[in-house]
């Protein structure tokens, strides 16, 4: 049994081109660099930036926002190299088959399929929420029965499957008609966050700034297996402030990153993958670091840290000040926002199955391309009924760390795999190549694996639950029907 069974860069490059499975190349690198801001920006900028300064770092919350920019463009390095190298759907996926072999690359895909699916369920539901709350700001009450599932007080959450199902027939239509959508909706957020950071400029104290970073002081341990993995292995007590809690910070604003890789699976769909990909990703992480940056630093200043909403720190914070227009628009933002989120990990996920597919891993049918809109519609309507009926009537709330440890994991090994294929594959046209090899990937595993010690043991373990049920998917399934291994084995 052959699990290392690799595919070749130049085989995968071969099958973009197979009639019936060749995606329509629309994109340029501003629509892919749109994509990764439209993707990034969403809860982060709108929640995280309260909590983490109240809870963990105080007015240094922007020093938190940066560090962990810095690790999310350490694996934003590994990422641009690979998909410039081979640009083909399917981003880690892909680039793991090439390198450790079809067993890791099923692994990989199997975990992504988790992070997009059900982080995309995740966002619905909390645009739902949001959606709930400015219908109500106008005086229309949406009943608990249809904007919540069974267990969260409700029958099924409407507002989430129906912005699904209007994104998915979005996907559907064509990559150019999503990416325009895309541009006016980002267009939208983008100007909510530039009018807090610009606004709030006015209500800045400088005595909210001091002290910068406060004394630091341990946090209550938790106990069982809601204790983060570190606590555990280590015996490290978690702390709050100084430099240990705006480090302890990382690891939750991490995540306000997490998505920026989905512009590498839409690598077969731009124009020209090998200039346009590393632009589009490390652009799009650039941007959305000076953002998170700016607007935690202005908030911290507006209002004491200590006094600072963790649900709705933007807009309470100009309430605070006497300006609550402010905080309908900046609601309004944060509808816009989520609806990109929802759309970009609908189609990275999207293409991750139809790659699996055109591999023969996946049924070979998610592969199939419409003829008139040259999208993988198959693989895209069932992702969305699949993300709908998870948004609709599955209560996810303990579920949303596992999207965020599936993420830490393929960039870990997209970061080991870069050293691999330099090792094993010297002589392919890298038209961008990660710099300082092997220092830069290195330091990107590091950074993942901090990350991931922090989150709770029962995380991990439903991760590896996850994990156990795509190996017996595999052995039932992906092993016998692979495109690979049947020419291997006629």
């Amino acid at each position: 049994m052959d699990l290392r069974r690799t595919k070749t860069v130049e085989q995968s490059i071969r099958d973009t081109e197979e009639p019936g499975h060749r995606l329509r190349r629309a994109l340029s690198a501003l629509d892919l660099t749109v994509f990764g801001v439209g993707v990034i920006v969403g809860t982060g900028i709108f929640v995280l930036t309260g909590q983490v300064a109240r809870e963990k770092a105080g007015p240094a919350v922007a020093l938190s926002f940066i560090f962990a920019a810095v690790v999310c463009g350490l694996a934003a390095l590994c990422y641009a190299e690979f998909a410039s190298t081979v640009p083909v759907a399917g981003s880690a996926y892909t680039f793991s088959y090439a390198t450790l072999g079809e067993f890791p690359a099923w692994i990989i895909g199997w975990d992504l399929i988790l992070e997009m699916a059900l982080g995309a369920a995740v966002v619905a539901v909390g645009w739902s929420g949001y959606f709930a709350s400015l219908l109500d700001d106008v005086g229309i009450t949406v009943p608990d029965s249809i904007a919540a599932p069974p267990g969260d007080g409700g029958t099924v959450n409407v507002p989430a499957i129906g912005l699904v199902v209007a994104v998915t027939a979005l996907l559907v239509l064509g990559i150019k008609v999503s990416s325009r959508v895309n541009a006016i909706v980002v267009t939208i957020k983008i100007a909510v966050v530039l009018l807090v950071i610009v606004a709030g400029l006015f209500f800045v104290k400088g005595a909210n700034y001091h002290p910068f970073i406060p004394p630091s002081k341990p946090t209550p341990s938790e106990g069982g297996l809601g204790a983060p993995l570190m606590q555990v292995l280590f015996g490290i007590t978690p702390a709050s402030f100084g430099w240990l809690g705006i480090f302890a910070a990382i690891a939750i604003v991490f995540f306000a990153y997490i998505g920026f890789d989905i512009v590498a699976t839409a690598a077969e769909e731009a124009r020209r993958p090998q200039r346009d990909i590393p632009i589009g990703l490390i652009g799009s992480l650039v941007i959305t670091a000076v953002l998170y940056a700016a607007v935690s630093t202005v908030v911290a200043g507006m209002q004491n840290y200590k006094d600072l909403s963790t649900e709705a720190p933007l807009a309470d914070a100009f309430k605070a000040v006497g300006h609550p227009a402010f905080a309908t628009i900046i609601d309004v933002g944060a509808v816009a926002g989520l609806i990109t989120v929802v759309l970009i990990l609908l189609l990275g996920q999207s293409r991750i199955f139809f790659a699996m597919g055109r591999d023969g891993l996946m049924p070979p049918w998610l592969s199939a391309v419409h003829p008139r809109f040259g999208t993988p519609y198959r693989s895209t309507i069932l992702m969305g009924t699949i993300v709908a009926v998870l948004a609709g009537f599955i209560p996810l709330a303990k579920l949303a760390e596992l999207v965020n440890i599936g993420t830490l994991f393929a960039f870990l090994v997209v970061s080991v795999a870069v050293v691999i294929l330099r090792r094993t594959r010297p002589d392919l046209p890298r038209s961008f190549r990660t710099p300082w090899v092997p220092l830069i990937p290195a330091l990107s595993v590091l950074g993942c694996l901090f990350v991931m010690i922090n989150l709770p043991v029962e995380t991990w373990l439903r991760f590896a639950a996850w994990l156990v049920i795509g190996v017996v998917v595999y052995a039932a399934y992906g092993y016998r029907r692979s495109r690979v291994g049947a020419v291997r084995n006629p």
